[in-house]
C-alpha cells in the first residue's frame, strides 16, 4: 500500500504540544505495515483513558484535557488514526473502509495491551472506539460518549450531515484547520488553525479524511451497517458505567444522546450531561471543563 509520512518537522513548535511521539506498527493488510501515531502521558501504572479523535482533527485536539488529566493522576493515551496526525496517510481514498479504521485501531490497541480503560469518544473517535468496546468488551471498564454516534443506516442521517458529506467532497481544498474552526463555538488563533492543518504539507495528504464523510453508513444495506448492528448488540447488554457529553451547539449530533439513553442498559436513569455553547468539537470549546467531567466520571465509579 502506497502511503504518506507528514514530516516530522511540521510538528514543531505546536502551541500547547509539548508531548513526545510514540509509535506502532500494524498491517496495513496489502503486505506492508502503516505507523500509528500516539501520545502517552501520565503515570504508567494508572488505568488507561484512551482519547480518540474524530474528523478532520487529530490527538491535538485534546490538549486542552491531557495536563489536568495527567496533573489528576490519569494515565492519558491519544493515538491518530491512520490518515490523520503523525499516523501514516494511505495515498488512495479507496485505501481507507470503515472496516479497514476498525482493524487498524483494534490491531494497535492490542499491540499496546491496554486495559480497564476509560474511553473518551468523539465523532469518528466513536464510530470506530465503540466498535473497539464490542470486539474486546473485556478491556474497557467506563464510557465517555460524546458527540458521536453508531449509525446502522436504518436511519436518516441529520440534514447538517449531509451538508457536510457535499461539502467534503466537492471542496477544492480540504482545509482542515478552517473546518475545525467551522465546528467550534471559539474562535481559534492562527497558529492552532495551523496546528491543525500541520498533518497535511498538501492536499495529497487528505485523502483519509476526504474519505471519512463518505464512510457513515446511510443505508441499512451500508458495508458497515451489519458490523454495527453486532456492536450495538454488546451496547444493549453493556451494564459498566457509562457517560454521555453532548454539546448543544452542534447541529450534526444533537439530540444523537437519545439513541444511548435508550439502547445501553447503563444508561438508564441516566441524562446526557450537557456541555452548554460547545460546537461538534466541543474538546475545544470545553476541553477544561470536559476534563473535569471525566476525572469525576472516574472517581465516582470505582472499579
Amino acid at each position: 500500500m502506497q502511503f504518506l509520512r507528514t514530516p516530522e518537522s511540521r510538528f514543531l513548535g505546536l502551541p500547547d504540544w509539548p508531548y513526545a511521539p510514540n509509535y506502532s506498527q500494524v498491517d496495513d493488510t496489502d503486505g506492508g505495515e502503516l505507523r500509528i501515531h500516539y501520545v502517552d502521558e501520565g503515570p504508567r501504572d494508572a488505568d488507561p483513558v484512551l482519547c480518540m479523535h474524530g474528523e478532520p482533527s487529530w490527538s491535538y485536539l485534546y490538549r486542552h484535557m491531557i495536563p489536568p488529566l495527567t496533573q489528576a493522576g490519569h494515565r492519558v493515551i491519544a493515538p491518530d488514526l491512520v490518515g490523520f496526525g503523525r499516523s501514516d496517510k494511505p495515498a488512495e481514498q479507496e485505501s481507507y473502509t470503515y472496516e479497514s479504521h476498525v482493524g487498524w485501531m483494534s490491531e494497535w490497541l492490542v499491540n499496546l495491551d491496554l486495559e480497564r480503560i476509560t474511553l473518551v469518544c468523539q465523532d469518528w473517535g466513536g464510530l470506530i472506539g465503540l466498535r473497539l468496546v464490542a470486539a474486546f468488551p473485556e478491556r474497557f471498564s467506563r464510557l465517555v460518549i460524546a458527540n458521536t454516534g453508531l449509525p446502522t443506516g436504518d436511519k436518516p442521517q441529520p440534514a447538517a450531515f449531509a451538508q457536510w458529506r457535499k461539502f467534503s467532497q466537492e471542496v477544492e481544498v480540504f482545509d482542515c484547520g478552517a473546518i475545525l474552526q467551522m465546528g467550534t463555538t471559539a474562535d481559534l488563533a492562527g497558529e492552532v488553525v495551523a496546528a491543525y492543518n500541520a498533518p497535511f504539507p498538501d492536499d495529497s495528504f487528505t485523502a483519509g479524511a476526504r474519505r471519512f464523510p463518505l464512510l457513515v453508513p446511510d443505508s441499512p444495506d451500508d458495508p458497515s451497517a451489519e458490523a454495527n448492528r453486532t456492536a450495538w448488540k454488546l451496547l444493549n447488554t453493556w451494564t459498566r458505567p457509562v457517560m454521555l457529553a453532548f454539546s448543544d451547539a452542534d447541529p450534526v449530533t444533537k439530540g444523537g444522546e437519545r439513541a444511548f439513553l435508550t439502547g445501553i442498559p447503563a444508561c438508564a436513569g441516566q441524562s446526557n450531561q450537557t456541555i452548554h455553547g460547545a460546537g461538534h468539537f466541543l474538546q475545544e470549546d470545553s476541553g477544561a471543563e470536559l476534563a473535569s467531567m471525566v476525572h469525576e466520571f472516574i472517581g465516582s465509579t470505582p472499579l
